[in-house]
């Protein structure tokens, strides 16, 4: 029978059932991003540095670093909640969750907050890392923490949205390949949108990546292409949206209980 207040310790046991998932194979979920960084870091810095590649006052290694940044965040925390609920639906052990004495908003935030803590886990680590050998200090480290907690929770939420529609890995992998990657490189993260043909511009001012982007690079170099303000308060608002989606899918059992 579900409960009618609201069950802190089921939720906490819930975070904590996800955050297990992934520290217990952190080599791939922790170590492996901040090396795809590094490596991305890398490669841009070496092709470019003979030609002094500037984005208005910044280098473009200065300039890149917060889009990095917020793809590995935004990857991992997809990844998380995604993979989690495909697999208890292929497993058959999703009825387990279901079953809980959890309601269904408890169990998006569950999901949610685990995708999160991984999303965080995988920030600190390059900022600590990584960030100093390239002698990048955030400006506004509250405003990098607001945006990196929104990119984490936009895409946890995203991740839930594919985990219950998706009833195979090749459907995941189609979302992957077709909706968040297209999305990831066409928001301005290895580039300025100014350098942008004008239809394109206004393309990328609707790609809601672009702003969790764009934030994370107004906190890291205190530079934005739009208003972080309206950036921050959009992304709020598109986060409500996603958990009503995902609570409305899972009350009714859209696509878990066949």
């Amino acid at each position: 029978m579900k409960c009618t207040t609201f069950n802190l310790f089921g939720l906490y046991t819930l975070v904590l059932r996800e955050q297990k998932r992934f520290t217990a194979v952190w080599t791939q979920t922790l170590l492996a991003p901040v090396i795809t960084t590094i490596l991305f870091l890398t490669v841009f810095s070496m092709i470019l540095a003979s030609r002094k590649v500037q984005v208005g006052d910044f280098s473009y290694t200065s300039f890149i670093a917060p889009g990095i940044l917020t793809m590995i965040i935004m990857q991992n925390s997809f990844a998380n909640t995604s993979s989690s609920l495909l697999i208890s639906k292929i497993q058959g052990n999703i009825i387990d969750t279901l079953l809980a004495p959890l309601s269904p908003v408890e169990v998006v935030l569950g999901y949610m907050i685990g995708g999160v803590l991984r999303g965080v886990f995988v920030s600190v680590a390059v900022l600590v890392i990584v960030f100093p050998f390239i002698g990048l200090i955030p400006k506004y480290p509250l405003m990098l923490f607001g945006f990196i907690l929104l990119a984490s929770s936009m895409l946890s939420l995203l991740g839930i949205v594919a985990g219950i529609v998706s009833q195979k890995f090749d459907h995941m992998q189609a979302i992957i390949n077709f909706v968040i990657t297209p999305l990831t490189f066409l928001s301005g993260t290895f580039y300025s949108i100014d350098s942008l043909p004008p239809f394109l511009k206004l393309m990328t001012g609707y790609n809601p990546i672009f702003f969790l982007i764009d934030g994370v690079r107004f906190g890291c170099l205190g530079y934005s292409e739009s208003n972080p303000f309206w950036s921050f308060v959009l992304v709020i608002v598109l986060c409500f949206i996603l958990i009503y989606l995902c609570t409305y899918w899972i009350k009714i059992g859209y696509k878990l209980k066949q």
